[in-house]
């Protein structure tokens, strides 16, 4: 007991410490203090080991199962499988929200630590507006959502985590999602501590774009989990649904994205620096955006805490703050700031240009449907829902040109480029996606343009970077061995850019074959009954009852059977119950196959005892999910990159300099 009143305590002096954070080095760089712009280092990773302790706290509460912990009683049981246990710390408002600022005061912590090569003013201001988002967020969570709100007496046990959360999703899926959205603050804090120096240039462009990476990667990884966990746990077979929450983590990933490509521009040409800036702005702006969807109790969802309105209240108030605060300082410097160097409209800069363009117009038709009805609510009292047709019809149309253009940028030169010779580059890719379009188009009907389109387009964005890589390489113009040791020496961050464009390629291809080709099946089947779906068959084997660690279910077996009358697999479906809440789940069950998913989902059951069965075909699914990896994967390997790693020289420069002190 004594350690969660410690575990409280960190967390207050956490507090205490952010605000230091916020004063010092801020006082030190206006009055030109070396010492004061010094301590803001000691003193934001001192704050993260305050955080870190906290949660550690929070999280053996959970594994001890103390019931005298408000938030442990609420959301935890003694006979939940310890993983749950565990992953139930973040598994509800208050838990979530101290995983948060955990990960926010890590990400200053990184800062600290890796940006001794930055000018101590920028890296002083850096850290002060940090502490100042670590403060306003620590005063939240000790305010409204304290975790360690104590009961007197202690309940002899917990209600128990909601059913839907207890899965492995949720083990990975938040923390994700998380290090996403606040590894943007970073971005924040480096635009911010920028225009109050009153200075920005490809410097600061260099060290940004390792920070806008790491935030990318993690939140396309959070994002995809998300997808996958809403997939397999719902039972609703879809993997994406439009819903408000959802779209409250994809604005940043745009955002995110268009901030990614145009660092690029600044850091090679010196260019778009006011754009830049106002994009790190917005990104991490729109993080907080989904914050206060999510917590503000605005919003009814599967994902959402939709809890007291006075934690709204407060988000919105750290919204304002944050959102009207930098955006005024903005108007107030941007007219001081150069805008930086020309180049023509056909170059690499011209594409990376576009491919912004497009993104912050997608990211404000989401945010236009997603605020809309809010907003209609709130002025008039009218309830309108906007669902996917609205969102295909704007989202889809402002992306296609997009995805046309992605596979030209990477082969464009800089200031000027030539776009019949990339043209003639890419006639194999193009010749390749439209032979896919014409193939798919005779294997379907007249109805399947969409597909056949679809197909073509993501063979295009696929071979489109294998051909960039194949060009570089020399392959075809040189011996084999020769491409490969050129491949091999090519700079990382260009192969992690074919890897980011080949999984969006992949992840392409995936939602297309689903959409177009997915066959779904609603019957009533009872043991021993055999149904159609698509080219296979799908016998119903019969119920088990089976008893877990904190619920009950019924499992119905299923065998697939091919075509040539084999077996290919088996898959079980259940209906479970979670006794302490009495919370009843269906556990879709599913088979992959290859690149492929059979999916089974168990309705109501019927007086003759059959049972309502729900089953689908889905056809390259996985490669939704595995093209999100592979553009993780992209995002890691250029991290890798020397020129990436902020003032990290090289090992040649570095020997150089120790034998030049040698001699001297």
């Amino acid at each position: 007991m004594a350690m969660v009143e410690i575990g409280h305590f960190a967390l207050v002096l956490a507090f205490a410490l952010a605000l230091v954070q916020t004063a010092v080095p801020f006082a030190g760089a206006r009055i030109g203090d070396e010492r004061l712009m010094a301590a803001g280092g000691p003193i934001t990773i001192a704050g993260f080991l305050a955080t870190a302790f906290a949660f550690a706290v929070l999280t053996s509460a959970y594994v001890q199962s103390d019931f005298s912990v408000l938030n442990v009683w609420e959301n935890s049981h003694s006979l939940k499988p310890m993983l749950y246990k565990i992953t139930g710390t973040w598994g509800n408002h208050e838990g979530s929200m101290l995983l948060w600022v955990v990960i926010l005061t890590f990400f200053g912590a990184m800062v600290a630590l890796f940006s001794a090569n930055l000018p101590a003013s920028l890296r002083a201001d850096v850290l002060s507006v940090q502490g100042l988002i670590g403060a306003a967020f620590l005063l939240f969570v000790l305010t409204t959502s304290n975790p360690f709100t104590r009961l007197i007496p202690a309940p002899f046990e917990g209600r128990d985590l909601n059913p839907i959360l207890q899965d492995i999703g949720l083990a990975i899926h938040p923390p994700l999602l998380y290090l996403g959205y606040v590894g943007f603050s970073v971005c924040f804090s480096f635009a911010a501590a920028a225009l109050i120096e009153g200075r920005i240039d490809a410097a600061w462009a260099r060290w940004v774009r390792p920070w806008t990476l790491a935030a990318w990667m993690f939140l396309t990884g959070g994002i995809a989990m998300g997808s996958y966990w809403a997939y397999y746990e719902l039972g609703w077979g879809g993997f994406w649904f439009w819903d408000p929450v959802e779209n409250a983590s994809f604005m940043p990933w745009l955002a995110g994205t268009a901030l990614l490509h145009s660092a690029i521009v600044m850091e090679k040409r010196s260019a778009l620096k006011i754009w830049s800036v106002l994009l790190a702005i917005l990104t991490f702006s729109l993080s907080l955006l989904g914050t206060f969807l999510v917590r503000s109790g605005v919003l009814t969802s599967v994902h959402a805490f939709a809890t007291d309105p006075s934690r709204g209240v407060f988000i919105l108030a750290i919204l304002t703050l944050f959102i009207g605060g930098s955006l005024a300082l903005f108007a107030l410097r941007a007219g001081t700031l150069t805008a930086g160097g020309l180049f023509h409209p056909i170059s690499r800069e011209g594409s990376l240009v576009l491919n912004n363009l497009f993104l912050t117009t997608a990211t404000a038709t989401v945010l236009v449907g997603t605020l809309y009805p809010l907003l209609l609510e709130a002025v008039t009292g009218d309830k309108i829902s906007v669902g996917a047709p609205f969102f295909n019809l704007t989202f889809g149309p402002v992306m296609l040109p997009l995805l046309v253009a992605v596979p030209f940028g990477p082969l464009l030169a800089w200031k000027r480029g030539d776009l019949l010779a990339v043209s003639q580059r890419l006639f194999a890719a193009f010749a390749v996606a439209i032979f896919a379009t014409l193939l798919v188009l005779m294997l379907v009907d007249s109805a399947g343009a969409f597909a056949a389109a679809g197909v073509g387009l993501s063979a295009w964005l696929i071979l489109g970077p294998l051909t960039d890589l194949a060009m570089k390489a020399a392959v075809g113009s040189v011996p084999v061995a020769v491409s490969l040791r050129r491949l091999i020496g090519l700079p990382r961050s260009i192969i992690g850019t074919a890897l980011g464009h080949l999984g969006l390629g992949l992840t392409t291809l995936g939602i297309v074959c689903t959409l177009a080709f997915q066959v779904e099946h609603i019957t009533v089947m009872k043991p021993g009954e055999t149904t159609d779906i698509g080219s296979r068959q799908i016998r119903f084997e019969g119920f088990s009852p089976v008893q877990g660690p904190n619920f009950t279910e019924t499992r119905a077996l299923f065998t697939a059977i091919a075509a040539d009358r084999s077996e290919s697999g088996r898959v079980s479906a259940a209906k479970r119950v979670y006794t302490a809440r009495q919370m009843p789940t269906t556990e879709a069950g599913i088979l992959t196959l290859g690149l492929s998913q059979l999916y089974v989902s168990l309705g109501d059951p019927t007086d003759d005892g059959g049972i309502v069965v729900r089953i689908w075909w889905k056809p390259l699914v996985t490669l939704i999910w595995l093209g999100a990896l592979v553009m993780m994967a992209g995002a890691g390997v250029s991290l890798t990159d020397r020129r990436l790693r902020v003032g990290a020289p090289s090992r040649r420069s570095r020997a150089g300099k120790a034998n030049a002190e040698v001699s001297a």
